[in-house]
C-alpha cells in the first residue's frame, strides 16, 4: 500500500511517522527519488531507491552504511530516522546547509578520513581495477599507436597487487562527489551511500587529485589546497586510528586511470570496454568528454608517479598516451 501518490510511504512508515506535511520533490539521480517532508513538525528527507534489478541491494547497502557510519562523532552522515525495505524507502535527518568555512577540499578530506576510519562491517568489498582493466588499457595504447614500453605490463600487474594489499578495512562512500556531501555547522556530511563498500580509503582521497572520477563534474584542486587537504586527511586518520593510512596515493590515481568504467555514470557500468568505445565515438558526461577525462587522468597519474622506479615504464606509457589522445 502506498500512502499519498507523491510520497511512497507504506503502512509501516505511515503508522510510525504519521501524515507527512510540506512535501516537496527534490532533484535526484535517475536511480532514486527524493523528497523533503515534515513529520510532526520535524523536517526530514525521504529517499526511495528505484531503477534496475539491483535496487534492493543498493537499498540494503546504503542503509547498512548509514547505520555503520552513524557511529562516528562528529557525525559524517545523516541519522536514519526510519526505513522500509519493502518500498526501499529511507527517512533521514534533514541537514541544514551552511556556507563553507575555509577551503572546501580541507573540510572534505577531514570528513572523508572520519568516514574511512569507521568499521565497514559486512559491506561488500570494493572491487577496484582488475586484470581485464589492465588488458583494456594496454589495448587502448596499442590502438592509439603507442608502443607499450618493456616492463609496463608487469608494473601494472604489480600495481594491482599493491592495491589489493592496501586492504578492505575501511568504510568507503563509493561515490564521494560534490553534491553527495552537505556542508553543515558540524562539518561535511555525506549522503547517497548506495555504492558504499569496504576498501582502502586512499582510493577515495585520490578523488581530489584525479578529478572526482565517478562524478559528472571534474574539478581541479589548486596545489597548495590539495596538499593541505591531504595533510588534513592523514592527521585526522592518525588521530583516530594511529599510524598512516595503508596504500599509496600515486597507486590509487593509477588505479582510476585504468578503470574504463570510471568514464560513465554508475548505471552504465555493465562490463563494456569503454576505452574501445571511446575510440569509436567520444561522449559527453557532465563537464567533460570521455577523452578529456582520460587525458586529464593520465597527466595527473604520470605526475603523481614521477620518480617512482617501480612505475618508470608506466609513467612513460601514460605520457605517450596522453600526447596521442591530445593529437587525435
Amino acid at each position: 500500500m502506498i500512502f499519498r501518490r507523491t510520497l511512497p510511504l507504506g503502512v509501516v512508515l505511515r503508522d510510525r511517522l504519521g501524515r507527512p506535511r510540506r512535501v516537496r520533490s527534490l532533484v535526484s539521480s535517475p536511480r532514486s527519488r527524493v523528497w523533503r517532508a515534515e513529520f510532526a513538525g520535524t523536517p526530514t528527507v525521504v529517499k526511495q531507491i528505484v531503477g534496475g534489478p539491483d535496487a534492493v541491494d543498493r537499498f540494503d547497502r546504503e542503509l547498512l552504511a548509514l547505520r555503520l557510519a552513524g557511529a562516528g562523532r562528529p557525525r559524517v552522515v545523516p541519522e536514519v530516522l526510519a526505513a522500509d525495505r519493502d518500498h526501499r524507502v529511507l527517512v533521514l535527518e534533514h541537514l541544514a546547509a551552511v556556507p563553507d568555512d575555509g577551503p572546501w577540499a580541507i573540510r572534505y578530506a577531514t570528513a572523508l578520513a572520519r568516514l574511512h576510519a569507521l568499521s565497514p562491517g559486512d559491506l561488500p568489498a570494493d572491487t577496484g581495477p582488475g586484470a581485464p582493466d589492465i588488458r583494456a588499457f594496454l589495448a587502448l595504447a596499442r590502438a592509439l599507436g603507442v608502443p607499450v614500453p618493456a616492463g609496463a605490463e608487469d608494473e601494472l600487474s604489480a600495481l594491482l597487487g599493491r592495491l589489493r594489499a592496501a586492504g578492505s578495512a575501511q568504510l568507503l562512500h563509493g561515490d564521494p562527489c560534490p553534491g553527495n556531501e552537505i556542508s553543515t555547522a558540524g562539518g561535511i556530511r555525506f549522503v547517497d551511500l548506495e555504492g558504499a563498500a569496504a576498501g582502502a580509503g586512499l582510493s577515495e582521497l585520490a578523488y581530489l587529485r584525479i578529478g572526482f572520477p565517478t562524478c559528472w563534474c571534474v574539478r581541479s584542486t589548486p596545489a597548495p589546497v590539495l596538499l593541505a587537504a591531504e595533510r588534513a586527511y592523514r592527521d585526522t586518520w592518525r588521530s583516530l586510528r594511529g599510524g598512516d593510512p595503508p596504500g599509496d596515493l600515486a597507486d590509487a590515481c593509477l588505479g582510476w586511470v585504468v578503470q574504463g568504467d570510471a568514464l560513465v555514470e554508475r548505471a552504465e557500468r555493465r562490463g563494456t570496454d569503454h576505452f574501445a568505445r571511446m575510440l569509436r565515438a567520444d561522449w559527453q558526461w557532465g563537464t567533460m568528454t570521455a577523452r578529456e577525462r582520460v587525458i586529464h587522468r593520465l597527466g595527473v597519474a604520470a605526475a603523481a608517479a614521477d620518480g617512482r622506479a617501480d612505475l618508470a615504464a608506466t609513467v612513460r606509457l601514460a605520457a605517450a598516451m596522453r600526447e596521442a589522445l591530445a593529437r587525435a
